[in-house]
């Protein structure tokens, strides 16, 4: 019998973004600001928890981001899970990027644009809000 994994749920705080993923799902859904005092310990859980999941054999994995600011920091760590996200989908696991912004803030727009072109194999897409 094969355990499911335990869904990873972070508040939102202050200076950090809402996080919740569910591997047994397939989601995971980042939302709010995100310029926590140390970026790196912040997003560390989830990077594991990402890396964890994505080694083994699962559903494909749906990505909403919903943030409306962020840091460098942030950014790197963004990176960091978008490059988790695009070798697990070069090596076959199924994976959608939703990009969300609000329709008038062409900085996140853009910002979304510049991630989307890193990818090759994941599906990532820049939405609009309604």
């Amino acid at each position: 019998m094969t355990r499911q994994p335990t869904p990873l749920a972070i508040a939102a705080g202050e200076r950090s973004p809402r996080v919740l993923f569910d591997a047994g799902k397939g989601t995971l859904h980042i939302s709010g600001e995100s310029y926590p005092e140390d970026a790196a310990a912040f997003f560390g859980p989830i990077l594991c928890a990402l890396q964890e999941q994505l080694n083994e054999a699962g559903p494909p994995l749906q990505v909403d981001l919903e943030l409306v600011y962020f840091n460098s920091s942030s950014a790197k760590a963004l990176m960091n899970i978008f490059q988790i996200l695009e070798s697990a989908a070069a090596r076959g696991r199924q994976i959608a990027i939703n990009w969300h912004y609000h329709p008038d803030d062409d900085t996140m727009e853009e910002f979304g644009q510049d991630f989307a072109e890193d990818f090759k194999h994941a599906d990532f897409r820049v939405v609009p809000r309604e």
